[in-house]
């Protein structure tokens, strides 16, 4: 299995989450995909590979701040070419608990995409304002009603995928943050792939500066009406679509 984390300015953190994910089983294997981090981040990342003898700590250093969808399109690939069976997403500021992971893999056991969520019953969110608290839920539930899918957390970059319904040619995206996640549901829903949500706790980054920002919120408001818009026009029920992912 292999966990790919996204990184931008994350040194604080980064070796503690890479000590973490190890630490967590050792099937697991860490690939982290850098966009060319000011604080070098991927020197942190380099020292602890080497640290512990790096069979199992991956590293791609991407020209550029690229952003969240390529960065996890290109770990996906790195990941098919490798035959990994399963590829988890997870964030390097220790706003997931990577002690979770296992519990991720495992529950791929009876389903295709498995998120962690924070809005099922016994999900929780740490240390957020009410203003960004408002922002996720109404989000969720905007997408869950124009896309006609039951995930409560569509949002949640904390989750597991079979490497089945992944995709070597999988299309280009530019979307970063929510609509990435989004996109990323909608697709296996539409494909007819089967979608698991469990409880995590998420806490709010204690270092560094949330990537959150207004041009993510409104990217991810349009993309969600153009899909819907598009879903509708397309007149076929998810499971009649056309699968863009490898069917198992």
């Amino acid at each position: 299995m292999l966990v790919i984390v996204p990184t931008f300015n994350e040194r604080a953190s980064i070796q503690e989450v890479a000590r973490l994910v190890l630490a967590a089983g050792p099937a697991l294997d860490l690939l982290v995909v850098d966009d060319s981090s000011p604080d070098r981040t991927a020197e942190a990342v380099r020292e602890f590979a080497s640290s512990t003898g790096g069979r199992r700590v991956h590293l791609i250093e991407r020209a550029g701040k690229l952003g969240l969808g390529t960065a996890y399109i290109d770990g996906f690939r790195w990941a098919l070419r490798r035959g990994f069976g399963a590829v988890v997403e997870m964030d390097g500021d220790l706003s997931h608990d990577p002690r979770v992971v296992p519990r991720l893999v495992e529950s791929l056991r009876h389903a295709d995409l498995v998120i962690g969520s924070r809005y099922v019953s016994g999900g929780e969110v740490r240390n957020w304002s009410l203003l960004r608290r408002t922002l996720s839920l109404t989000g969720n539930l905007y997408a869950r009603i124009a896309l006609g899918f039951e995930v409560r957390d569509s949002t949640s970059g904390f989750r597991a995928y079979r490497s089945a319904w992944l995709d070597a040619d999988f299309p280009e995206s530019t979307s970063e943050g929510y609509a990435f996640q989004i996109e990323m549901t909608r697709r296996i829903h539409r494909s007819g792939g089967r979608i698991l949500e469990i409880p995590i706790v998420f806490t709010e980054r204690s270092t560094g500066r949330s990537k959150m920002s207004r041009r993510i919120v409104v990217e991810a408001t349009w993309s969600v009406a153009w899909w819907a818009l598009r879903d509708r026009f397309d007149g076929r029920s998810p499971n009649e679509a056309a699968p863009p992912f490898s069917r198992p």
